[in-house]
């Protein structure tokens, strides 16, 4: 078998040879494939190629090699190798064939040869286009009637084991997904069995390959900027000082966030500095208020009220200078000797209340009062604050008047209100009610302190009187009104109601009334004709002017008024009562003092 140095093609004879030769390739017109020259023999045009384009003549020379690309397959690559150059320089024979129809047959020369120099590079110029455009119709795999039809095998990924369809596909393959995994192309050819073998940098016609590789070569486009880079460890690279930047600007974000938390924790503290500072000013003014209130606001007491509200009156005009000194001499002698001056009492009401009741109310079925007291109102020295100890007053001059506690009360009198408050001291210092002491500072004299129910029990039972609480701690009846209250007082002060006269004068003493904000004295009970209940109370805040009204022969029905309490005139949530009951020995006093440790009072309901 002989092959044609020119095209390639395969005959099986020198005769056969020696007719290809002519009719392929001589018979047309000899032209220079470089500046396209004619005219002239084959020795002459082989001559022009070696004076005037011996390096181009010597590239396309060695792109000859194109020729033999190697596709590689695991069994038979030296059969595929073969194959390949004959399937290609057939091409090329026919390419050359239909494109130099001149070629005459007198350039060769007599032996039948024909010398490679004038022709290769034509002759592979225009392979070159064919292949080309045969790449351009179709894929090599889809040629028909080529090599890459019956012996072409795709290749296939040496690190995953992807099968493209082409070369090049394979190399943008390898490329993009296994690039951190090859430095430069040639490492694919050195790593892969089943792809085209890339061609080396130091062969001259790698040049048209790397240039058609470098146009083909596919770019990375940065995730985090869009910035567009054409090798892999470049985006790395840049990738990872976007990191860098990230990873900084985040601990500028947690330091300025601690910061800011520092500065949120600042300042929710100042604000519940300021929020509790605030609420401490609060409460601090109403401690204080209610200490003006009841009198612990060490602002004085009955002495200094005394002397203050008695030099406003001087100064108002109402009071001569005179007036003013008199008073002050017997204030201090009252107080000098703890008893009350009398300046602010009114006796006989309940004689006259007896009066009144037999010869009028007719709208009155029955009335029981109790024994005879005295009423006491309200001084310049306590006037809003005294109202308890002047309810006590009046007890006292009720029990003093009646035989049954002279025991225990014996050469006592009406004490003064500074008097009062040094005793209830000294029942705290035997021992009674510790927590009310402690509610009141253990100390009344010289303050404006309120007392109530506890302190009046506490001081009644201090000087062995036997009495008891009872405690109505909400109502009892609509609208808020206590009817419960008024049937316990009738009680009281009635034993037998049926056969009865109208008007019962009782040797029970009055009681003691407190609600929240004052206290009054009760000092009998009316039972009218409809059924209904009224109380007559004696009230600290009515001056002597209006009770000794009472004391008029002809007293009228609306004098009374301020005496009668019906059912729906006492709606205060709760009311306390303190009920004299008789006398108590010394063994039931230290009781009552051991009990008094935890205040109890009866509750109705």
């Amino acid at each position: 078998m002989l092959s044609c140095d020119i095209c390639g093609e395969t005959v099986t004879s020198e005769p056969d040879m020696k007719a290809h030769l002519l009719i392929v390739h001589m018979e047309n017109e000899v032209i220079c494939p470089f500046c396209k020259l004619s005219g002239m023999n084959y020795d002459e045009m082989c001559f022009h190629i070696e004076t005037a384009h011996f390096e181009q003549n010597e590239l396309e020379r060695s792109f000859a090699r194109i020729n033999t690309i190697q596709y590689r397959t695991s069994d038979n690559r030296k059969d595929n190798t073969l194959q390949c150059r004959m399937e290609v320089n057939s091409s090329v024979h026919s390419a050359c064939a239909s494109n130099h129809p001149k070629i005459s047959a007198q350039s060769l020369p007599n032996d039948g040869t024909l010398k490679q120099k004038a022709f290769y590079s034509e002759n592979l110029t225009e392979a070159r286009k064919f292949l080309k455009s045969k790449e351009k119709e179709c894929d090599l795999s889809k040629i028909k009637g080529s090599i890459y039809e019956t012996t072409y095998s795709p290749p296939e990924c040496p690190f995953c084991g992807r099968i493209e369809d082409c070369s090049q596909d394979m190399e943008n393959h390898v490329k993009t997904k296994h690039a951190n995994l090859l430095d430069t192309p040639s490492e694919v050819h050195a790593c892969s069995l089943s792809t085209p073998t890339w061609p080396h940098k130091n062969e001259p016609w790698a040049q048209n390959t790397s240039l058609s590789r470098d146009h083909d070569q596919p770019l990375y486009d940065c995730p985090m900027c869009g910035l567009i880079c054409t090798n892999y460890h470049i985006l790395q690279e840049h990738v990872d000082l976007h990191l860098e930047e990230s990873s900084f600007g985040q601990g500028i974000d947690r330091v300025q966030c601690s910061r800011d938390l520092e500065l949120a924790h600042q300042l929710q503290q100042e604000e519940d500095r300021k929020r509790r500072s605030e609420e401490s000013q609060q409460e601090m003014g109403e401690f204080q208020k209610l200490q003006r209130q009841y009198g612990l606001d060490n602002s004085g007491g009955y002495k200094q009220q005394q002397l203050r509200n008695m030099e406003i009156e001087v100064n108002r005009g109402r009071m001569h200078p005179s007036e003013f000194h008199r008073r002050k001499a017997d204030m201090m002698e009252s107080l000098a000797i703890g008893i009350d001056d009398g300046k602010t009492k009114t006796s006989g009401i309940i004689e006259a209340l007896y009066r009144y009741y037999q010869n009028a109310a007719t709208e009155v079925r029955r009335v029981w009062l109790s024994t005879e007291v005295d009423h006491f109102h309200s001084s310049f020295g306590d006037k809003g604050w005294g109202c308890g100890y002047r309810n006590f007053q009046m007890l006292l001059s009720s029990l003093l008047r009646n035989d049954a506690y002279d025991d225990c009360l014996k050469g006592m009198s009406i004490p003064c209100i500074p008097k009062i408050q040094s005793m209830i001291e000294d029942a705290w210092k035997e021992g009674f009610d510790p927590q009310g002491a402690s509610q009141l500072n253990n100390r009344l004299q010289g303050t404006k302190a309120w007392i109530g129910a506890c302190e009046v029990y506490t001081l009644l039972t201090s000087l062995r009187v036997k009495c008891h609480i009872v405690d109505f701690h909400k109502s009892t009846g609509p609208l808020g009104t206590h009817p419960r209250l008024f049937e316990w007082i009738l009680n009281y002060y009635s034993s037998e109601r049926e056969g009865s006269p109208k008007v019962v004068c009782t040797s029970k003493p009055p009681i003691y009334l407190q609600h929240q904000g004052h206290s009054r004295t009760v000092v009998g009970i009316e039972e009218r004709k409809n059924r209904t209940l009224c109380l007559l109370i004696f009230d600290p805040g009515c001056p002597s002017r209006e009770m000794q009204k009472l004391l008029k022969q002809d007293m009228e029905a609306s004098n009374l008024k301020q005496l009668r309490k019906f059912v729906g005139n006492l709606k205060h949530k709760q009311y306390q009562i303190v009920a004299v009951e008789g006398v108590l020995s010394s063994e039931e006093k230290v009781a009552r003092r051991q009990a008094s440790q935890v205040f109890t009072a009866e509750k109705i309901p």
